[in-house]
């Protein structure tokens, strides 16, 4: 029988070979102080930084893999003069690329429209706040939040998609409803949330509980069931084992659906139901469907998880990918341990291996921010305390910068 880790993927994807989303950090410059970047962003490019011409060979090595989709980010994509070149070039290889720009006086109405004239399929925004005082505290910049919403609409003219990304934390977990009725005006097709990892700026006391986690997992599952646009979590793989709990127990009481999406005017279509739903079962996790290549070329499961596996000017991507001893370990889901490791969900889920990692140093620990107990799972009589970092499995420990 075929292990459970190398069965393709939902939709036909075996991401032994190959990721459902890679991301190139373009450049780390960026004018934004955001309280939980990871990238360290500066305001000057770093002086050895992918260039124009081994961006388009990355690029080429994209195309050749089949990534369904490739996000430019940074830092702040704009802050490269080459970035029309590069999306121009990806679309003429048919690579569908999403950029995600910062909310600086560069993202322009000018620059929206040339993104979307050269090809870029989609603009991730990121949004914390439904109002100026929560997002521009945790972007760092005033006027930062009616800039965003300024970029929005922007993009609206455009007839760019939308996506926005929102870091769910101590300082905005209160925010949720008021976000989405605004997301709602503006008319977005999908909104991001990401559960904070404490790397860079992010910091441990931002970080939520397990049970905060699970009271945010309730509340995004109720707004899935009256908003017209798709959400999808980024390092809460257990949203999955929370959503799954609660599609059986609607099942097992008779329900379809939930009430709102039947009855209430504005109910989100059962297409949009079934994608947000799409997006939560595809298994991806850090270095399991995802990648991350960095500015100056380096790979990693993912930028929140610095273990460095290879760098493309050395070796193809493809065989950093498939061969790399830590993205071998991570899509090999009998190799977690701790609660993960008994997991009935661990196929679908497999926990946070950024945040494991970011927390205990071990990427295969259990994940520290998940209350729920495996049925099979005998907690250790001391607690349960992942073991250390294995070394085989750690490569090159760097910071992403």
């Amino acid at each position: 029988m075929q292990p459970m880790h190398q069965i393709p993927a939902r939709g036909g994807l075996n991401y032994d070979e190959a990721p459902f989303l890679a991301i190139w950090e373009i450049t780390q410059s960026c004018d934004l102080a955001c309280k939980h970047c990871r990238a360290a962003a500066q305001p000057i490019a770093h002086p050895d930084q992918l260039t124009t011409d081994e961006g388009k060979a990355l690029i080429d090595q994209i195309a050749d893999l089949h990534v369904p989709i490739f996000v430019f980010t940074g830092g702040d994509p704009l802050k490269r003069q080459d970035i029309y070149e590069l999306i121009r070039y990806a679309a003429s290889k048919d690579v569908k690329v999403a950029v995600t720009p910062s909310a600086t006086p560069l993202l322009t109405r000018e620059a929206i429209f040339k993104m979307k004239e050269a090809g870029v399929v989609r603009l991730g925004i990121s949004l914390d706040g439904s109002c100026p005082e929560i997002h521009d505290n945790f972007r760092g910049l005033p006027g930062a939040w009616a800039r965003t919403i300024q970029a929005v609409e922007w993009a609206g003219e455009a007839g760019l998609p939308i996506q926005v990304h929102t870091t769910i934390s101590r300082h905005n977990a209160h925010d949720l409803d008021n976000l989405c009725a605004l997301f709602e005006k503006l008319a977005i097709v999908m909104w991001n949330v990401f559960f904070l990892v404490p790397v860079g700026r992010g910091q441990l006391d931002d970080l939520l509980s397990g049970e905060e986690f699970e009271q945010v997992f309730g509340k995004i599952y109720e707004l899935s069931h009256r908003v017209n646009f798709q959400i999808k979590t980024t390092e809460a793989m257990h949203y999955r084992r929370y959503l799954l709990q609660h599609k059986l127990e609607e099942r097992q009481f008779g329900h379809v659906g939930h009430p709102v999406a039947a009855y209430e005017p504005g109910a989100p279509t059962a297409d949009a139901q079934a994608r947000t739903h799409g997006w939560a079962t595809r298994r991806v996790n850090d270095g399991k469907g995802f990648m991350f290549i960095s500015h100056v070329g380096n790979v990693y499961p993912s930028g929140f998880l610095p273990i460095h596996a290879g760098n493309i000017r050395q070796t193809p991507l493809a065989d950093i990918y498939r061969n790399a001893p830590i993205f071998k370990a991570l899509r090999d889901t009998s190799r977690l341990e701790g609660k993960c490791g008994a997991c009935e969900y661990k196929e679908i889920c497999g926990g946070s291996r950024a945040r494991a990692y970011a927390l205990t140093g071990d990427p295969l620990a259990q994940e520290p921010c998940c209350i729920y107990q495996p049925r099979n799972w005998t907690p250790l009589v001391d607690g349960d305390q992942p073991a250390a970092c294995q070394p085989e499995l750690s490569g090159t420990l760097v910071h992403l910068n």
